[in-house]
C-alpha cells in the first residue's frame, strides 16, 4: 500500500519561503497523480497545487498562484512544493496526496478525486 509522508513545514515570517517535500514508498510513483492540499483550522480543506504523472501538466489554486511551484521527481519518489512570498493567511496543515491514474497527463484539482493522504506538515506564517 502506498505511504505519503511530508515534512519542510515550520514557523516561516511574512514574505518568507519554504519548500514541503513528500516522499512515496510502497508503490510506483510515476504511476500516480498528485496534489497538495491544505487546511486551517476551522476550515475546510483545500486545494493548493496538483500535477500529473508525467510532471507536465500542472495547476495551482488561485489563492497561491505566481507563489507556489509544484513539482516532482520519479527517479527519488518525491514531490515538492516551493512556496514564497508566504502571508498568515498561508497558515494550514499541508498534505500531499496520491491517485492512481491511468492517463499520463490528467490532473485532479478535487480533494474527493484522491486515494491516499498524508499526515501532513504545519506551516505557520508569523511574526
Amino acid at each position: 500500500q502506498v505511504q505519503l509522508v511530508e515534512s519542510g513545514g515550520g514557523l516561516v515570517q511574512p514574505g518568507g519561503s519554504r519548500r514541503l517535500s513528500c516522499v512515496v514508498s510502497g508503490g510506483t510513483f510515476s504511476d500516480y497523480a498528485m496534489g497538495w492540499f491544505r487546511q486551517a483550522p476551522g476550515k475546510e480543506r483545500e486545494f493548493v497545487a496538483c500535477i500529473s504523472r508525467s510532471g507536465i501538466v500542472s495547476s495551482n489554486a488561485d489563492a497561491v498562484k505566481g507563489r507556489c511551484t509544484i513539482s516532482r521527481d520519479n527517479a527519488k519518489n518525491t514531490l515538492r512544493l516551493q512556496m514564497h512570498t508566504l502571508n498568515p493567511e498561508d497558515t494550514a496543515v499541508y498534505h500531499c496526496a496520491a491517485r492512481n491514474s491511468g492517463d499520463f497527463h490528467s490532473i485532479f484539482r478535487q480533494v474527493n478525486e484522491y486515494d491516499t493522504w498524508g499526515q501532513g506538515t504545519q506551516v505557520t506564517v508569523s511574526s
